[in-house]
């Protein structure tokens, strides 16, 4: 399938060199020509004057909910967030209903996505005891993103809180697998073991550092082991990043961060939003929020996911701990860390290093890039005169709700072009759902 024909030009090219004014040339849906480049005569323009102009962002760790709980989210909403964001791929999680833990599973999210995502799909699929010997085999499926595996944090076989089947699981296949990283023994007794009176400003202390730590020992140990690639999701701790320093096994370990954890604090976050700062593994104090922040400049922070989590009002308004944790976060990931920006704590180009670049080098993905000759012509302006408090009307996920609306920003995504078509502008889808399945290096 070929793409379209577009001149961006006249706004200010974010690229790994630096910012400078420039034009993007699609053609056939690819990128052309970037910098100062003229276009063939009759090419459609895109006027950028005043915008800046990014690569479409790679989002990949999302839960769309789809199949089985589309009363939170679902792929063409959960897509919809995607492309008003200024996200152009995005790649999904297996804990839906029913799981995505076989072929069948992941070719049924493939024909539910087709037609109605807006932004390009691939989606994991689950780890189990099950099928932990198949995962080798299936891994290389087309719009397999990789395996995903839980060892906390999730429920009946997705869960995989043993050595044993977490080694055998390792040892299955080539790619790099991604690790929700828990230790559910001790998850278990901490939660056995609350009062009555237990609030949702405690669910740092209750899925504690050390949770996360016993988990990432054990991660770490069983990847040297067995040589298997692996990527830390949603690292909440400073503990964590200074293990993975201290391991020193290279490209074997990749870390990812998420906004919730660089632009929420606690206690103040659980204080200001209840249950709506909830997620797993928790929202922490300044330390480690720091040390995070740290991190996406210093390594070992190699990519940014939103881990977007929806659910209800009527789910989060339950006590806690029977809440279910959990945010929307995609559609502002680039309003975020252009605060980042603001703020003197991120460049662009650090932007473009954790949210194109890293994505791409972590899962091995073929086809996206920094405006780089042959990749899709994927773009997004940005205008950065929008500074007022983010209107929650601007979001688009089916949850209704987010703890960053009325949050001051630096600057908002107000067109988004997939593959040389304006797919979306000024907060309004204008072309059909066109996403198509992502590509990636296999063996």
């Amino acid at each position: 399938m070929s793409g379209a024909n577009l001149w961006v030009r006249g706004g200010t090219l974010v690229r790994r060199e630096g910012n400078a004014p420039g034009d993007v040339l699609i053609q056939d849906g690819k990128v052309a020509a970037a910098g100062q480049v003229a276009a063939p005569a009759g090419t459609p323009e895109l006027d950028a004057t005043g915008k800046l102009v990014f690569p479409g962002l790679i989002d990949p760790q999302v839960h769309f909910r789809e199949p089985g709980l589309e009363q939170k989210e679902d792929l063409a909403s959960g897509g919809l967030c995607c492309i008003a964001g200024g996200v152009t791929a995005f790649c999904e999680m297996p804990n839906t209903k029913p799981p995505t833990t076989n072929p069948a599973a992941l070719e049924d999210k493939l024909r539910r996505a087709d037609g109605r995502a807006p932004s390009d799909f691939a989606f994991f699929l689950g780890a189990t005891a099950e099928n932990a010997e198949q995962l080798g085999e299936w891994e290389s499926l087309p719009g397999c993103a990789g395996i995903k595996l839980f060892m906390g944090s999730s429920t009946g076989n997705l869960l995989v809180e043993d050595d044993e089947t977490l080694e055998l699981v390792l040892r299955s296949g080539s790619r790099r697998v991604t690790i929700h990283s828990e230790d559910n023994p001790r998850l278990s007794q901490r939660y056995a073991a609350l009062g009555k009176d237990v609030s949702v400003v405690q669910h740092d202390d209750v899925r504690d550092v050390e949770c996360a730590v016993k988990a990432t020992k054990r991660l770490l140990r069983l990847s040297e082991k067995t040589g298997r690639p692996v990527h830390l999701l949603h690292c909440s701790t400073a503990d964590e990043l200074d293990l993975v320093r201290e391991a020193d096994l290279g490209d074997l370990v990749t870390v990812e961060a998420t906004p919730n954890h660089l632009f929420l604090r606690a206690p103040q976050c659980y204080e200001e939003h209840g249950s709506h700062a909830q997620m797993n593994p928790p929202v922490r104090g300044a330390h480690h929020q720091e040390a995070l922040r740290r991190a996406l400049v210093e390594g070992p922070v190699t990519c940014i996911g939103s881990d977007h989590a929806p659910h209800t009002r009527e789910e989060k308004a339950k006590a806690y701990p029977h809440s279910p944790s959990g945010i929307p976060g995609t559609q502002t990931i680039l309003p975020l860390l252009l605060t980042a920006v603001r703020d003197g704590w991120l460049s662009h180009q650090d932007i473009l290093r954790l949210c194109v670049d890293g994505p791409c080098k972590v899962y091995g993905l073929e086809g996206k890039g920094v405006f780089d000759l042959g990749s899709d012509g994927d773009v997004v302006l940005v205008d950065p005169s929008v500074t007022e408090a983010l209107p929650l009307e601007w979001l688009r996920s089916r949850a209704g709700w987010s703890p960053f609306a009325g949050r001051e920003l630096a600057g908002w995504p107000v067109t988004t072009v997939l593959r040389g078509e304006v797919a979306y502008h000024d907060h309004e889808l204008v072309k059909a759902p066109g996403g198509r399945p992502l590509r990636f290096r296999v063996g």
